[in-house]
C-alpha cells in the first residue's frame, strides 16, 4: 500500500511538512531602488544588521536603500608613481649624483669631455 502512495512523488524535491504550530521568525522588510528606478522589497531577520546597498534583481547594478544613510567611501590611497618609489629608495643627493655619473658617461661617449 505504501509503495502506491510515494509512486509518481518526487522525494526530496516537496516538503510534506505544513507550517502549523510553527511560529516564523520576526521580520522586517526594506526597500531599495537602483539608479535605473527599479523599486523592490527585500525581507530582513528583525535583529539582522541592515546593509546600505543591495544588488537589483533586474539589472545586477547596486541599489541603495530608500530612508538610508549613504554607505561610507572607502578611503582610496593615490596611486604611487615611479617618482615616488624610487624616493623610498633613494635619497635627492644620490639621485643627483647618479644623475652627474650618468651624464658624464654620455659626454664621455659623444666625445664631448
Amino acid at each position: 500500500m505504501s509503495e502506491r502512495m510515494l509512486r509518481g512523488s518526487r522525494l526530496g524535491a516537496v516538503s510534506y511538512e505544513s507550517d502549523r504550530n510553527t511560529e516564523l521568525a520576526p521580520r522586517q522588510s526594506r526597500d531599495y531602488v537602483c539608479p535605473k528606478g527599479h523599486r523592490f522589497e527585500v525581507p530582513f531577520a528583525a535583529d539582522a544588521e541592515i546593509p546600505t546597498t543591495w544588488e537589483c534583481r533586474l539589472d545586477g547594478s547596486s541599489a541603495k536603500l530608500v530612508d538610508g544613510n549613504e554607505p561610507e567611501a572607502k578611503k582610496a590611497k593615490p596611486p604611487r608613481t615611479h617618482w615616488d618609489m624610487l624616493l623610498e629608495r633613494r635619497s635627492m643627493e644620490e639621485l643627483e649624483d647618479i644623475l652627474d655619473e650618468r651624464l658624464e658617461q654620455m659626454r664621455a661617449r659623444r666625445g664631448e669631455v
